[in-house]
């Protein structure tokens, strides 16, 4: 309480939040290292690491002195202590003071620490933003040769359970995206011919934007029995979504469905084309089905 000009006390300003920043570490190359991430890691006062000693390899091998002259006070932040760091970092975010999050790679919260810290800042009104960097999740998904248009990322597949988890995402249409860890890449991948098809497209891809990065597109049998040999490095997965049922379509029901779109409006040209999208229909058929 301060005294006001009448002599009567009055309440203090109430604290403004600090800043929660999510940065975003390099993969695997550190020279993917973003100009602003540097900047945030040279400026930050309390960083939380996943692992504090490969964040200090990092800042070595990029030149960087962490807080800058001032220095860091550099916390770890992993899974065994998140609950317990996500309060206690809460709290230095509600006394002003900004916090600065990384995990050993890619995005915090992305299969890494930090959900539980984001959402405790969203119920508490502290600021969240972020410094995007790579991620191993798009990196494989373009370098897949599967389609890229609509995906889902599953992240590490459970323990146990394994045939029902795979068994419910069969009929999946979207390609998946998943993280393995080395030694258990041989058994995910016979569980997941298994469940989704011996046949059925997928990528292996290792030690991304590093020196011995490798990228092994085969279907889901093949690449289960490669795995059997010793494998390195971080993986990700990735593997096609289901193909769409093929539904038969008969002349006549091609002939019906451009004449519907005719009666709304449609010229014939554009009702073919519609149609043979829609159904999934070559235009060539549908054409000689409306002209019949």
């Amino acid at each position: 309480m301060t005294a006001g000009p009448s002599g009567a006390e009055e309440p203090r300003a109430a604290q403004a939040p600090g800043t929660l920043t999510l940065a975003g570490l390099p993969i695997g190359n550190s020279d993917d290292a973003p100009p602003r991430l540097l900047h945030a890691l040279e400026g930050a006062r309390i960083i939380a690491a996943e692992d504090t000693r490969r964040l200090r390899r990092f800042a070595a091998r990029a030149g960087l002195r962490l807080g800058g002259d001032a220095g860091a006070r550099v916390v770890s932040y992993f899974d065994a202590n998140e609950p317990r760091r996500a309060e206690e970092l809460l709290a230095e975010l509600l006394a002003g003071r900004d916090v600065l999050v990384v995990t050993d790679a890619g995005m915090p919260g992305v299969s890494d620490p930090g959900y539980r810290l984001v959402a405790a800042c969203a119920d508490a009104g502290v600021p969240v933003t972020a410094v995007p960097g790579p991620t191993a999740v798009t990196t494989a998904l373009v370098l897949s040769g599967l389609p890229t248009d609509r995906f889902c990322f599953e992240g590490f597949a459970p323990r146990k359970g394994r045939r029902g988890y795979f068994g419910a995402l069969a009929d999946e249409p979207r390609t998946m995206v998943f993280f393995e860890s080395p030694h258990r890449l041989a058994a995910t991948l016979a569980a997941m011919a298994e469940a989704l098809g011996a046949d059925r497209r997928a990528a292996v891809c290792r030690e991304l934007t590093k020196t011995y990065e490798e990228v092994r597109r085969a279907p889901l049998g093949e690449l289960a029995e490669w795995a059997r040999g010793e494998v390195r490095g971080e993986i990700t997965v990735v593997v096609a979504g289901s193909a769409p049922a093929e539904v038969p379509r008969s002349p006549e029901d091609l002939a019906a469905a451009v004449a519907e779109r005719e009666a709304e409006g449609a010229s014939r040209k554009d009702a073919i084309r519609e149609v043979a999208r829609a159904l999934g229909v070559p235009k060539r058929d549908v054409y000689d089905a409306a002209h019949r």
